[in-house]
């Protein structure tokens, strides 16, 4: 009994042994390795390059006013559409005390000269009706008393506008009423009734009261890095992404190249704006991000490959032609033009042959 359980257990050992010797031979041995293959497709290669920046509007207006006060009221709001001249705001006036006395005290001197001016005229009237005094010295009396009238007009007139910012006789043309200068629509209203507000002069800017653009007319500014610059030029074709916008996109034509770059983070940038051709199924907000990609060349319909599945060897591009089930040869390949992902290939394959996939873990 002892006996056989030896002979028992030797013999299971020398299974065990052998069956892990012919477990190690089998994961030694290379498994075969089944290539996937492809074909050239017919496709249009467009290669291009890639400007980021923003829609705006072409002709973007800032209305200011032309004298300085408090807003009376506002009557536009962002959003608004308006016509060159429409009423944007209405100013009263805070006449400077120096120059309202002033005027004040012209006034006042201007009545004076009518009055003194009057009774001379009248004097000299009398005078003349009863031929004491002779015509020419008639006149200078009613020349001085004529001048006198329109010396006190205009001093009323310069007070009047000091004081309300228009003339009794100017109608509706006044200053304190701000307008439109474009047709366009509103875009932002920075100020709010009861705000003081500056005049527009040559040494100050003003406030701001209203900003208006033209919305049917934008463009698109952005920049483009100093290795790309110097492969467009003015007339070519762009394709807008704008941002807010899923899924659309919008033709436009580079219609300026900025001929100074500036710096930004270490990198020289060139700024460009083209014409954007706007929509009719789609609003255009001002100041929406947008990508441009610039055509630089492009071909319609021609024999193609991924990129993945050209080889070098030395200065020869080739591919890898399947002749039979997992047999392949090289063949040497012409190429042309790339858009980064596909390749035109000019000569060397046809359509129907299938391609092998080079193994990525290479």
């Amino acid at each position: 009994m002892k006996t056989f359980l030896k002979i028992f257990i030797g013999l299971l050992i020398l299974g065990v042994f052998g069956y892990t010797i012919f477990y190690l031979y089998g994961k030694s041995k290379d498994k075969p390795v089944i290539y996937e293959t492809t074909a050239a497709e017919t496709r249009n290669i467009i290669k291009k390059t890639v400007a980021t920046g923003s829609v705006v509007p072409r002709k973007e207006i800032e209305i200011k006013p032309k004298v300085s006060g408090i807003i009376d009221e506002i009557f536009v709001e962002p959003g608004d559409k308006i016509e060159k001249g429409n009423i944007v705001a209405r100013i009263s006036i805070i006449p400077n005390m120096v120059n309202l006395n002033n005027a004040e005290t012209r006034v006042n001197q201007a009545e004076i000269n009518l009055s003194d001016a009057e009774r001379n005229y009248l004097r000299q009237k009398d005078l003349f009706e009863q031929g004491v005094i002779p015509r020419a010295d008639f006149e200078n009396y009613e020349v001085a008393y004529n001048s006198a009238k329109e010396e006190l007009t205009a001093a009323e007139n310069n007070l009047q506008l000091i004081k309300e910012g228009q003339t009794k006789d100017s109608g509706e043309t006044t200053n304190t009423l701000v307008r439109s200068t474009i047709d366009g629509m509103v875009l932002d209203v920075p100020v709010e009734e009861g705000n003081s507000v500056i005049e527009s002069n040559t040494f100050n800017d003003g406030t701001t009261i209203a900003t208006v653009a033209d919305m049917g007319e934008m463009v698109f500014e952005g920049k483009i890095d100093e290795t790309e610059v110097g492969k467009i030029k003015e007339g070519m074709p762009l394709i807008l992404s704008i941002g807010a916008i899923e899924d659309a996109k919008f033709d436009a034509t580079l219609e300026h190249i900025s001929p100074k770059g500036v710096e930004e983070n270490g990198a020289i940038q060139f700024e460009i704006k083209a014409d954007v051709k706007l929509r009719t199924d789609f609003f255009i907000r001002a100041g929406y991000s947008a990508n441009a990609d610039i055509v630089l060349d492009r071909i319609d319909s021609v024999l193609s490959v991924s990129e993945s599945l050209i080889q070098f060897e030395n200065d020869t591009a080739f591919v890898e032609i399947e002749t039979q089930p997992q047999i392949f040869e090289k063949r040497n390949v012409k190429l042309g033009l790339s858009d980064g992902i596909f390749i035109e290939v000019k000569s060397g394959i046809k359509k129907e042959e299938r391609i092998k996939v080079p193994n990525s873990s290479w």
